[in-house]
């Protein structure tokens, strides 16, 4: 399996370095899949659903449609290069921080943001399925502007 941080120490500005991480991801570098990681690796990691990925590429005047960019997000996620948040049935950030760490998700702004790992403790896990690892628990903790409940 990849390095999963090997994005967070390439240089994206440096495209044989995106080609070589997508290689090692063991995917093609093709020159979408080399656009698209210029654009989501390019600075602070950060959550990004594939709506918001189009509308960057869009002004990039790059020629991707949204088709590709849900697939491609999905593939660097099944090899490690990001994380998928689904925050409801229909709607998922993909984060370039693929460390073990929780997240709030602003529901008035749909914006999702970190929470360290740190700040929560998970206890009293049912042990999975015969023949099953847990391999990560995903805490999303949805927040309004308002009243406190």
């Amino acid at each position: 399996m990849p390095d999963r941080h090997i994005f967070s120490r390439a240089i994206p500005s440096r495209r044989p370095c995106l080609t070589a991480v997508l290689r090692m991801a063991g995917l093609r570098p093709t020159r979408q899949r080399v656009a698209l990681a210029e654009i989501l690796f390019a600075g602070e990691h950060r959550h990004v659903s594939a709506e918001q990925l189009l509308a960057e590429v869009n002004s990039a005047k790059l020629n991707v449609s949204l088709a590709t960019i849900y697939n491609t997000l999905h593939q660097f996620r099944a090899a490690g290069l990001l994380r998928e948040v689904a925050v409801e049935a229909s709607r998922s950030y993909f984060d370039t921080d693929t460390s073990d760490h929780h997240h709030f998700y602003l529901e008035d702004e749909q914006r999702v943001i970190d929470i360290p790992a740190s700040s929560i403790t998970i206890q009293n896990l049912p042990a999975p399925p015969e023949g099953m690892n847990i391999t990560h628990v995903d805490v999303v903790v949805r927040v309004r502007k308002g009243p406190a409940l």
